[in-house]
């Protein structure tokens, strides 16, 4: 469990800060459904890959510590599970998105848990030994 816990914050870290910087770079380009909605709406997807890879940045922080906080673990799992409860929030208010936006709220609703359950494996790993 531990070094599942690992894997999946290191990979989660990697992954985010990746797609963080594919929004600052590509702007509206870089989400599906979005490539025509303007300045303002570039603006924001940007300055949100900038928030989204230092998300990124956190799940690397906490994968390369040993043991891996479980309290920041909580705290960021937290985070994805209200990013997807958002967007549960967004189908009921404005309808259903495109569908990639849909795979991606099963990810975050469906991950969010896996390291809740994870969070503390390190540091009961660490305590035992």
């Amino acid at each position: 469990m531990v070094r599942t816990l690992r894997v999946l914050a290191w990979t989660m870290g990697v992954a985010c800060v990746a797609i963080g910087f594919v929004h600052i770079l590509l702007g509206n380009a870089a989400m599906p459904g979005t490539a025509d909605a303007g300045p303002t709406v570039g603006s924001f997807g940007r300055f949100m890959g900038a928030v989204f890879a230092g998300y990124g940045a956190a799940w690397i922080q906490a994968a390369r510590r040993t043991p891996v906080p479980a309290r920041t673990v909580r705290w960021l799992a937290a985070v994805l599970l209200l990013g997807g409860l958002a967007r549960v929030l967004s189908i009921a208010v404005d309808g259903w998105p495109h569908g990639f936006q849909v795979v991606l709220m099963a990810i975050e609703l469906g991950l969010a848990p896996v390291y809740l359950l994870l969070a503390d494996a390190d540091e009961r790993a660490q305590a035992r030994a």
